[in-house]
């Protein structure tokens, strides 16, 4: 049901050539659609050691009590071996005030407080991570709520692109909802979510998440995106010029607990 709803979303927005400031979505018909975009959390957690510890709680303690909240976890581990010494997690919010609310009740919760007690007495004395950023990203206007991968998906890329101020990056926003993520899924650059970083460690920047069956599948989709016509026009255009001049790209393969 969820993705059903997610592509008859997606194919709305692709008959809207610009959203308006209120994101809510002119219909054919005339009439409008209010479409709240959602609020994503990533936690990427640098590790000590092989992360089994972490692992249980995740999948045991931490998961399923944001699932009792109604709120999905994506689970990964970067793709390339000599790179897991992280685990990266996605929290995906309705909405701000969902977020808020969840944060608060996490700790008047009294089964996750039994279950997570004697994980916390254990790694307090003997850490089994060194710390983890926090990014908060509110969804862009054009994919304003997660799209479901599926099941055959082995490797997920998270993207991060840094702009020289807030003006800029706010131009890359605008350039990814009118023009690019157009471009995306005329070549297989195949969506998860899209996000402008609220709050973060480095900043200002935008983060977003896509997927492929495998590493020659993405490759194959970012280059017909370098040589896609539509590309190479708006490559150029004075409007977006130094929007973005940072770019980091990170590998990523599912857990086996992952829910995205």
């Amino acid at each position: 049901m969820r993705r059903r709803h997610f592509m008859k979303l997606a194919g709305l927005l692709a008959a809207v050539p610009a959203l308006k400031a209120s994101n809510e979505v002119e219909e054919i018909t005339g009439s409008t659609v209010a479409v709240e975009k959602e609020i994503y959390e990533w936690r990427i957690y640098t590790l000590v050691g092989e992360g089994t510890e972490l692992d249980t709680f995740f999948k045991e303690v931490l998961i399923p009590v944001y699932n009792r909240k109604k709120i999905q976890v994506g689970a990964f581990v970067p793709y390339k071996k000599e790179e897991k010494e992280r685990r990266l997690l996605l929290f995906v919010y309705p909405d701000i005030t969902t977020y808020y609310k969840v944060k608060r009740e996490i700790w008047n919760d009294s089964t996750f407080r039994k279950a997570a007690q004697p994980f916390y007495d254990a790694t307090a004395p003997n850490p089994v991570y060194t710390n983890f950023e926090s990014f908060l990203c509110e969804a862009f206007d054009k994919v304003p709520q997660l799209h479901q991968p599926d099941k055959d998906r082995t490797l997920f890329e998270l993207r991060t692109y840094h702009s020289p101020n807030e003006e800029a990056n706010q131009r890359k926003v605008a350039m990814f909802n009118k023009d690019e993520l157009a471009i995306f899924d005329k070549v297989g650059i195949n969506p998860v979510c899209y996000g402008e970083i609220l709050a973060g460690s480095r900043m200002p920047a935008l983060m977003y998440l896509t997927w492929y069956k495998d590493e020659p599948t993405r490759n194959a989709a970012w280059a017909k995106f370098g040589a896609h016509p539509d590309w190479k026009r708006i490559m150029g255009l004075p409007e977006y010029a130094y929007t973005a001049t940072n770019n980091q790209s990170l590998y990523l393969s599912p857990l086996d607990y992952s829910q995205i």
